[in-house]
């Protein structure tokens, strides 16, 4: 069984942490997002992969390399123009050979439900129930067959989404073929999906567990579902007057100073000073050489390799880039007073509790205050005491 992997696009609607990487290589519990996907793959029994890479690609293959160390097999395929998913599955075309595993790079499953598909008769359709389908393909499935497939329907017939993951065989390509530009301009894998589902040809496995990633807020959900399953493991130097409590794994070179307290689960990169007194609460992940120091409260965030955290801050519920600078005293609010959801450029994250999208290389002064739902372009600079909400672009230097 091979598996071929969507790892191609950009990922517009993570911007601007997509400004220098893929998106499915944003960090989960400091991995890579697509890592994951891979692992379950792997426990699944697969050895064999293909990745469909575009946007970024340099980096997907400076980290997954040829897969020896991961113990499986990969060879790349480029989709230089990122036309639509059915262009994408049209890439790896060449390098099929018998029936595989599709599966979009961006969202969370286990391992479990991909061996039960690989176990399925081709074609298969992953499926999931949601509290929300109208933000996704919506499928009506009738005695374990899909009956009608739906983008992202107002009045949604079911609760079941297409999860992004399929059994198909080379089959498919007869229909891929058949696929013309959407109203959006793309070549839709779901459009040659119709000619199975017009012939009542493509069953559903329901999954167990699915957890898509499709907007900056969702890496908390999943940075936090993948930090509950972790187990402590400590690498680093701890001194005394530390405090861990819950499972907390701790990278080589990582000092945790006096009188610092971390709840788990949570996770620590290599070579991070953490403290004096620092306090870092569950759900966190922060990556290499970073620094989070004296009185510096972190909380349900993921903090980006090279970021500095030094000295008064808080941080809740906030995805922060990769070489950023908190200056003394700068924080960043998390709960509106209504305690109303939390818009984010114009969108309802559903959060009632969600703080900032802070892009890589952003530099606060001392004394900065962050609104929530704010987001911050990579390489924005800002003067002590700023007052900070909304959009701010790429670039900007706010007196």
């Amino acid at each position: 069984m091979q598996c071929v992997v969507l790892a191609a696009g950009e990922g517009k609607r993570m911007r601007p942490l997509t400004a220098k990487r893929p998106k499915v290589m944003l960090p989960l519990a400091n991995q890579p997002m697509m890592e994951h996907l891979v692992a379950a793959a792997r426990e699944a029994g697969i050895t064999d992969f293909v990745f469909v890479v575009g946007y970024g690609e340099r980096e997907i293959r400076r980290h997954f390399g040829d897969g020896s160390r991961y113990g499986i097999s990969i060879s790349y395929t480029p989709q230089r123009h990122q036309q639509g998913t059915a262009d994408a599955l049209n890439a790896a075309r060449e390098d099929i050979s018998g029936p595989f595993i599709l599966m979009n790079g961006d969202m969370i499953v286990h391992s479990e439900d991909i061996r039960a598909i690989c176990e399925k008769k081709a074609p298969c359709m992953g499926v999931f129930t949601t509290d929300h389908p109208q933000d996704y393909g919506v499928v009506v499935v009738e005695g374990g067959i899909v009956t009608a497939l739906e983008e992202k329907s107002k009045k949604p017939k079911s609760r079941l989404i297409n999860a992004g993951i399929y059994l198909f065989d080379p089959g498919i390509f007869e229909y891929v073929d058949d696929v013309i530009p959407s109203p959006r301009g793309e070549l839709e894998l779901t459009d040659a999906l119709a000619g199975y589902i017009g012939q009542k040809k493509m069953t559903a496995y329901q999954l167990s567990y699915w957890l898509d990633v499709g907007e900056p807020w969702d890496m908390l959900n999943a940075n936090a579902a993948l930090l509950a399953r972790i187990d402590g493991e400590n690498k680093g130097t701890v001194e005394e007057n530390v405090t861990l409590n819950g499972p907390v794994s701790i990278g080589e070179g990582t000092v945790l100073k006096s009188g610092t307290y971390i709840e788990g689960p949570c996770c620590i990169g290599r070579d991070c000073r953490i403290g004096p007194h620092a306090y870092i609460r569950g759900a966190t992940s922060i990556g290499n050489n970073c620094h989070i120091g004296h009185c510096s409260e972190i909380k349900n965030s993921i903090i980006m390799e090279k970021s500095r955290i030094p000295h008064f801050n808080y941080i809740g519920d906030s995805i922060i880039g990769s070489d950023c600078n908190f200056g003394a005293g700068t924080k960043i609010a998390n709960l509106r007073h209504d305690h109303g959801t939390i818009k984010v450029a114009g969108k309802d994250s559903r959060r009632v509790k969600f703080g900032a999208i802070v892009g890589d290389n952003v530099q606060f002064g001392i004394n900065c205050s962050i609104n929530v739902g704010a987001v911050i372009g990579s390489n924005a600079k800002f003067a002590p005491g700023s007052y900070i909400e909304g959009q701010i672009g790429e670039n900007s230097f706010i007196r």
